[in-house]
């Protein structure tokens, strides 16, 4: 055994460990945590084992594409169709019930927002500039104020 150092505190069960714990939303900082680690040494299994990061960015898709589905749902509204139960002349009864969302106009514009920033992107609008000066305004302002006066 020819290698220097400390030995390695990684273990082959990781990257399954890491990929769950990404689908939960874990950060780099949570995945140190977990395992017991620095910051860094997270950042060096990533490069050094990519076994390990395809596993974090496989989880990390992975919920991605759940909560761009779930945002989708509520930009463009939907329905739910379940069941009720309701108590009628003293005997249980199930009822189909059917609730429909519409659409959320903050996810459509977070949506729009994120995906489509170049036109969607709110930006304060300069004030169009005036051809008068200030002191051609208040003449102006003061010959009107003589016209109505006569």
């Amino acid at each position: 055994m020819n290698q220097r150092g400390r030995p390695t505190l990684y273990r082959p069960e990781y990257p399954d460990l890491a990929r769950r714990l990404c689908v939960l939303g874990g950060s780099n900082e949570e995945l140190a945590t977990f395992f017991e680690v620095s910051r860094s040494t997270i950042d060096e299994w990533l490069r050094v084992h990519p076994e390990f990061a395809e596993a974090v960015r496989k989880g990390r898709d992975m919920i991605d594409m759940v909560v761009a589905d779930k945002l989708l749902s509520r930009v463009m509204g939907y329905t739910h169709e379940g069941k009720k139960y309701v108590l009628h002349r003293g005997e249980e009864k199930e009822v189909r019930h059917v609730v429909h969302y519409p659409p959320d106009v903050q996810a459509c514009i977070f949506w729009l927002r994120n995906r489509r920033r170049k036109h969607w992107l709110e930006r304060a609008q300069p004030a169009a500039e005036s051809a008068l000066t200030l002191s051609e305004f208040e003449e102006a302002s003061e010959r009107a104020r003589l016209f109505h006066a006569k």
